[in-house]
């Protein structure tokens, strides 16, 4: 059957509008030229302890290896933005540094603060994949989101989603960064929508903001400084020079995000999923170390935070209330954590521990 090409790709973007995407691309699945830099990266071990991204190796740059068959990849960007939040600030971006700024308050990162992105994308690009099927016949598909050995950036980047920043993530003229991305694998041969220019220039402003110094150069990521993946990916004891430098950070981490001049674009989500949840956009520290492995699993119900354990949830405070106890005297978080140092997991004593003894600095 032969098939109109530009008519099937109108029809997969008002397809993807109506399932709460706003952008759909197609990339090609030669992928053979991003494969050096992927080798080099994992030789440098960059990658931390996400063994998977080695034990994968170059299938992550290879799509008809991963899912066989394969001939194009649909992609997909979803804004992630939530509609309405806890603040009652009209600029996000300032409500998002002044809380930075405010040592007392825990920060999880925007996109974490609503349901499990995993889950909403997964079905969206599944029922887009329906709708394909049910308009050219039955297709060999399988359907992504930050959940498998794929490259999505760079399938992103080759679809024309937009271009890759200094900050390694895919930056869009018109959403900034705040989105997540999806992918759609497919055994029928598309041709791919035309990739688009990079606008960063000389700005630097990603590389000068990171905490830890994550972004080494333009364009190259150490994860193993980064606090996202130290907070998330990392399961153990987090170095010890680095908590100081996590600030009030709890989950995840936007300050890459927050000073890129392209965000000042982005744009609110049209799905109500990734509203904010349980007062994430405004918790303090003390507010989240009152939460047992109940309450943790209560509120963190649905949403990605979950599946990194109530464990690796109070190591993570305990970094953020000693920086805390660093700045301010606080009874009542000296108090919160004091509740934890006896909890089985060596490394929440450990940290609780840590914590607790920035009580002895002095204070002005």
């Amino acid at each position: 059957m032969s098939i109109n090409q530009s008519a099937l790709l109108a029809q997969l973007r008002d397809w993807g509008l109506q399932l709460g995407f706003s952008q759909i691309g197609v990339a090609p699945v030669d992928l053979r030229d991003a494969e050096p830099g992927l080798l080099a990266w994992l030789a440098q071990e960059h990658h931390g302890e996400m063994a998977y991204m080695q034990r994968h190796g170059l299938t992550r740059a290879r799509p008809a290896e991963l899912v066989p068959g394969t001939l194009s990849v649909i992609t997909a960007r979803m804004d992630y933005l939530p509609q309405k939040s806890d603040s009652s600030s009209a600029d996000w971006i300032d409500h998002e540094m002044q809380r930075l700024h405010d040592p007392t308050q825990a920060v999880v990162s925007v996109y974490a603060r609503g349901r499990d992105y995993h889950k909403v994308l997964r079905q969206r690009l599944q029922q887009l994949a329906d709708k394909l099927q049910a308009e050219v016949g039955p297709v060999g598909h399988r359907v992504f989101t930050d959940s498998a050995p794929v490259l999505e950036a760079e399938l992103a980047v080759r679809s024309g989603i937009g271009w890759r920043g200094k900050h390694t993530l895919v930056l869009h003229r018109e959403a900034g960064s705040m989105f997540f991305l999806g992918e759609i694998f497919v055994d029928m041969a598309l041709e791919p929508t035309p990739v688009v220019s990079e606008h960063c220039g000389t700005c630097h402003a990603c590389i000068s903001a990171c905490p830890t110094q994550a972004i080494t150069a333009p364009y190259k990521l150490d994860a193993r400084r980064c606090i996202s993946y130290l907070t998330i990916e990392h399961a153990g004891s987090i170095p010890v020079e680095l908590r100081p430098l996590m600030g009030n950070r709890i989950y995840g981490c936007d300050d890459c995000q927050l000073v890129c001049p392209w965000n000042k674009y982005a744009q609110r989500s049209p799905l109500l999923d990734f509203d904010e949840r349980h007062g994430l956009g405004t918790a303090t520290l003390v507010a989240l170390l009152q939460w047992d492995e109940a309450d943790f699993l209560h509120h963190t119900e649905g949403s990605a935070i979950r599946r990194i354990g109530h464990a690796r949830w109070l190591r993570n405070l305990a970094v953020a209330a000693g920086n805390a106890l660093r700045q301010t005297l606080s009874d009542d978080l000296r108090q919160a954590l004091q509740r934890w140092q006896d909890h089985p997991s060596d490394v929440v004593r450990e940290h609780i521990a840590w914590a607790l003894s920035s009580t002895n600095v002095s204070h002005p």
